[in-house]
């Protein structure tokens, strides 16, 4: 438990910061990038934390959210460049597009990973997630801020119901630019296919591709419901999202200042959670009230799903280091 004496110490830090930062000629700028629209749960969470850093810095903090980077003619992947170059101080992204550059990434994209999201914060929050956050802060240009919520990822399509790996046969899917996730997908029978999120929606709604696979909350907001109408509820993925933050622009930063920060960081990273745990159920709503076809966890055959893909996960379980693995696991 906190002290008194320490509160009260932490308040002197933020009010002399707040002093010193006011007498300078230019506040500090946090530019920080998404994908999203405004209801998504990402950029709520984005806002509230800009919400909490002027409550407590004032002027001496700009913070300057673009919500959609899409809507300027960017890519969605743009905003991983955009941070690690310093055109951007701060972002979100799935952790499984900087898996190549990070091995122990990898150990996030573990199909079938069940439903228990306590229990995943609890490691995420602890060793686990403290040796994730050092690799990539030792591969990358990037200080992981935070781990947020990307939902559990369901597969939707326009042809057919899917309840057994061979009604995927065929079928061409949108997927992450992701080797182990595209090796996933084909061991199913699909045909794999990566497009940035900018493009998902055209290619849905002009049946590009036969599906995709997102969390409920994506299917809803950008309207993928509309032209797929049939959904699965496999839970094959628990998507991370890693809320990234340019290093050597945060190694700038007055320390009082980080220490503002990250403390911002961990309130939004909360409030983004609990959005996310209440999302999958409003977003089910939406879709039973739209006359989508869902197919239930107990409809489908996810043992035949799992037996499927075994030999993929195999292969890339043995790459992933043993002392990590076996934190994960205790």
């Amino acid at each position: 438990m906190n002290s008194p004496m320490r509160g009260q110490t932490s308040r002197r830090n933020v009010e002399s910061c707040m002093t010193r930062l006011s007498a300078g000629p230019d506040p500090i700028k946090i530019r920080f990038g998404g994908y999203q629209p405004e209801r998504s749960v990402h950029t709520r969470a984005a806002r509230l934390l800009g919400e909490a850093l002027g409550k407590t810095l004032g002027d001496a903090i700009a913070f300057l959210l673009t919500p959609q980077i899409t809507a300027a003619g960017h890519q969605a992947a743009d905003l991983l460049s955009l941070t690690e170059s310093g055109d951007l101080e701060m972002c979100y992204f799935a952790s499984s597009y900087l898996a190549g550059r990070v091995p122990e990434l990898g150990l996030l994209d573990m199909p079938f990973p069940g439903t228990d999201r306590a229990r995943m914060w609890r490691r995420l929050d602890g060793d686990v997630g403290a040796r994730i956050k050092a690799a990539v802060a030792a591969r990358t240009g990037y200080v992981v801020l935070g781990f947020w919520d990307n939902g559990l990822r369901h597969i939707s399509n326009g042809v057919r119901a899917i309840r057994y790996p061979s009604d995927c046969a065929g079928l061409s899917i949108r997927t992450l630019d992701n080797r182990f996730h595209q090796a996933l997908f084909s061991a199913l029978g699909f045909v794999p296919r990566y497009l940035d999120v900018k493009d998902l929606g055209p290619a849905v709604k002009d049946r590009t591709i036969d599906a995709q696979e997102n969390p409920l909350t994506n299917l809803v907001n950008f309207d993928l419901h509309k032209t797929h109408r049939h959904v699965s509820l496999t839970g094959h993925f628990h998507g991370i999202a890693l809320l990234l933050g340019n290093a050597q622009a945060i190694a700038g930063w007055p320390v009082d200042v980080r220490e503002v920060v990250m403390a911002a960081c961990a309130q939004a990273t909360a409030e983004q959670r609990a959005f996310a745990a209440e999302e999958d159920a409003q977003c089910l709503s939406i879709l039973q009230a739209d006359g989508v076809e869902i197919a239930t966890p107990e409809a489908i055959d996810l043992a035949a799903f799992k037996a499927a893909v075994a030999g993929v996960v195999a292969s890339e379980t043995a790459a992933l280091d043993p002392g990590l693995l076996a934190l994960w696991n205790a």
